[in-house]
């Protein structure tokens, strides 16, 4: 077998199917290589998203590891080359964002719990417009999510190491935290920033924050995250990662799991799905086969991991 494609979705599946050359020999699960329980490699090149590790046993046994992700977090310390997939999913994973908060505003959890007896107290929401938005990390897809935010009235400045666009307005984050009244992070995950957006951090956030994180679950601690909501400091959160996302997947999808944000009603939890577009998901398999393509012919990628 010359491919094993693991944690491959439905639609995603079909379109890779769809540019997959017919010398290519490939298989696909939606499991983890953990949850299928392989222990030897089965094909000469692994693909994964971010739930699989790989297990260092494999070094040697396997000539490439394909991740069909824009970040590469997951692979560092891998012995084996790796590949990544370049920006696919910028402005998909930008209007994911702008819409969590949008939902968080607007209460739409409760006012879809509350249409069975269409009761419309304690639904009053806000509008976007006038509001100030903070984005954190202003890199591809923060960028997305900047221009979206001012084409719908946001005020909106920028936390970033690298202040390179001109048209953004940057700040501390200190300053930007007394300011926002919403948060977004949209940060590249490395190991000076794990638990970046700590209860402390966001403690000097104003009272009523929303809180929005479609980065890395690295970044924001979910016992953190819970008293911030208990003591009211956060009004909303929005999560489309999380802090030990592979065993929570597993645990979630086994049904095992008593994840302690679960069923609030000012918390919207999505499954690691931002990127999730029939647009970016038909780039992102058009990607993935270039770089499987080039590495068969040259045994290196296309787009290596740096």
């Amino acid at each position: 077998m010359d491919v094993h494609f693991y944690e491959a979705f439905e639609e995603e599946t079909a379109v890779l199917r769809q540019y997959l050359p017919a010398q290519i020999h490939a298989h696909f699960t939606s499991n983890t290589i953990q949850e299928a329980g392989d222990t030897e490699p089965s094909a000469q090149l692994i693909s994964i998203r971010t739930q699989s590790i790989i297990p260092p046993s494999w070094a040697g046994k396997v000539s490439g590891v394909v991740s069909r992700t824009t970040g590469y977090d997951h692979l560092v310390g891998c012995r084996i080359p790796c590949g990544y997939l370049p920006h696919y999913c910028s402005h998909a994973v930008a209007e994911q964002a702008i819409l969590l908060v949008m939902a968080l505003l607007r209460k739409l959890p409760a006012q879809i719990a509350q249409f069975p007896k269409f009761h419309r107290d304690g639904l009053t929401g806000h509008e976007c417009a006038g509001k100030k938005l903070l984005v954190v990390g202003v890199g591809n897809i923060g960028t997305e999510i900047v221009k979206i935010a001012q084409a719908l009235g946001m005020q909106v400045h920028g936390v970033d190491l690298l202040e390179k666009h001109a048209t953004i307005s940057y700040v501390t984050l200190e300053d930007g935290l007394a300011w926002a009244d919403i948060i977004i992070c949209a940060m590249n995950l490395t190991k000076e920033n794990i638990n970046y957006f700590s209860y402390e951090t966001l403690k000097k956030a104003k009272k009523g924050v929303v809180f929005v994180n479609i980065a890395r679950g690295e970044f924001t601690p979910t016992e953190d995250m819970v008293m911030l909501l208990d003591e009211g400091h956060l009004s909303g959160l929005a999560l489309d990662v999380y802090e030990n996302e592979s065993a929570l997947a597993v645990a979630l999808r086994s049904g095992k799991s008593d994840f302690p944000l679960l069923g609030r009603p000012n918390v919207i939890l999505t499954p690691h799905n931002a990127f999730n577009t029939a647009e970016a998901v038909d780039r992102k398999a058009k990607q993935t086969i270039q770089q499987i393509e080039y590495f068969l012919a040259h045994k290196w990628f296309l787009w290596p991991v740096p």
